[in-house]
């Protein structure tokens, strides 16, 4: 795995900017099969007064609209903090192969907590899952956007 690149620094960015919206810093970035970045993105349910727009969402959707298509198999997400249910289900909808992501999320997250959507014998499609990339980084985001709001 000596060609391996870890593309969090760029999620990591994106949450970063989310939280400069006001938005929970939650980002996402979506690779090709070549490991090319094809779409970013950040929480923008505030912005856009939209409960799904998702960092992961929000990544998905453009990449579709890049690729043309509705799935992305072949295609990496890689996301600063364990996606939520919906968030899984839309994963498993666009076929995307591996799952990157870094912070857990006991008490909302879809993959290793709570729903465990991929997991379900009603999903067609499961990801490669690897966590736990910058974690330490992400929750600190996480509990410092969260800490200044109490």
């Amino acid at each position: 795995m000596s060609d391996f690149t870890s593309h969090m620094p760029r999620a990591l960015d994106e949450a970063r900017a989310a939280a400069g919206r006001g938005e929970v810093p939650v980002g996402a970035v979506i690779t090709d099969a070549q490991g090319n970045i094809i779409a970013s993105s950040g929480n923008r349910t505030r912005e856009k007064s939209d409960p799904t727009a998702h960092a992961e969402i929000e990544v998905i959707r453009a990449a579709c609209r890049i690729a043309g298509s509705e799935r992305l198999p072949g295609y990496q997400i890689w996301v600063t903090l364990e996606p939520c249910p919906m968030c899984a289900a839309a994963i498993s909808a666009a076929r995307i192969a591996r799952l990157y992501y870094g912070a857990n999320d006991p008490r909302m997250g879809g993959v290793r907590h709570g729903a465990k959507v991929f997991d379900h014998p009603q999903c067609h499609h499961r990801p490669e899952i690897t966590d736990g990339l910058s974690a330490t980084e992400s929750r600190d985001l996480l509990q410092e956007f969260f800490g200044k709001r109490r």
